[in-house]
């Protein structure tokens, strides 16, 4: 029977919380799941393997980062459409069929999103879809993100990005857009690939009839080298692959300028912290210049 949908995740060191969003799928003979052991210390597709054996697992034994995890999932996939999701997510209900309904409705969906809830306290919204970035300072807004979810975000419509946690991708779009951007590694990816679909004419969508439940932190904003080094770098990279004309270098000085100082100031008591600062720039320079 033909492949329908296939769910591919990147499981890094994450072997619970992956068997956990395995766990919440209702499988089917249209379904398939691919799990991506991006780099884990132990091989722990091969512990996925032996546990869920109707499962497809890959093994890489280096970390390609965020993209380059999933389009290796990708190119093992055989569903017309492919959901993108975190490992750290779960279903309450498993209803991934309303985003394939969605993606349906009109031949310009590119990309589709279920609503996301945070899986901690009384589930409060993460994301009902994105406002669009500003042109100079690159900031936007994630819809709902920390209210409780009364329902007031139930109506679905198009939106400015995708959210990397969950997405529902056409396969036919993709070979028309192409792979997600690997260049990113962490942070990023899914709004530049959000903007290379919107460039080749797609539009994409929120969808709320699907709800996703996500174990990010709440300490998000506590951040490690690694995260600060990626997110200081990859502003400048999405500026220098997306911008153009004066707000491109009005971004870039408004990032090296009034954003690199702030970030500084705020890190003064973190060594590890401004260190990352400052070689997230440095590397830009050096990967602009290549």
């Amino acid at each position: 029977m033909e492949i329908e949908v296939s769910i591919i995740t990147v499981n890094y060191n994450g072997l619970n919380d992956t068997c956990a969003l395995i766990d919440s799928i209702a499988f089917n003979k249209k379904l398939e799941v691919i799990v991506v052991d991006n780099g884990s210390s132990e091989n722990e597709a091969e512990q996925i393997s032996q546990r869920y054996p109707h499962v497809k697992t890959i093994r890489s034994t280096q970390n390609l980062g965020f993209a380059g995890g999933n389009n290796l999932g990708l190119q093992q996939a055989q569903g017309r459409y492919l959901f993108f999701v975190n490992n750290d997510t779960f279903f309450k209900d498993f209803n991934i069929m309303s985003l394939t309904t969605r993606l349906d409705s009109s031949a310009e969906i590119g990309i589709v999103c279920p609503k996301i809830r945070f899986a901690w306290d009384e589930n409060p919204i993460q994301y009902a879809g994105y406002t669009r970035l500003s042109r100079i300072t690159l900031r936007n807004k994630s819809i709902g993100c920390g209210e409780p979810d009364f329902g007031q975000y139930n109506n679905p419509h198009p939106t400015s990005y995708a959210h990397g946690a969950a997405m529902m991708v056409q396969r036919d779009a993709i070979e028309k857009v192409g792979l997600m951007p690997t260049c990113y590694f962490l942070y990023y990816e899914e709004i530049d690939w959000s903007i290379m679909f919107k460039r080749a004419g797609y539009t994409i969508w929120y969808e709320p009839a699907c709800t996703i439940y996500h174990k990010e932190s709440k300490t998000t904003g506590q951040s490690s080298p690694l995260k600060t080094y990626y997110i200081t770098r990859n502003r400048l990279l999405f500026v220098h692959r997306n911008c153009q004309g004066l707000f491109k270098y009005l971004s870039y000085a408004y990032l090296i300028t009034v954003v690199f100082i702030r970030d500084l100031i705020k890190n003064h008591s973190r060594n590890d912290l401004q260190k990352a600062t400052w070689r997230g720039v440095r590397d830009f320079f050096k990967l602009s210049i290549d």
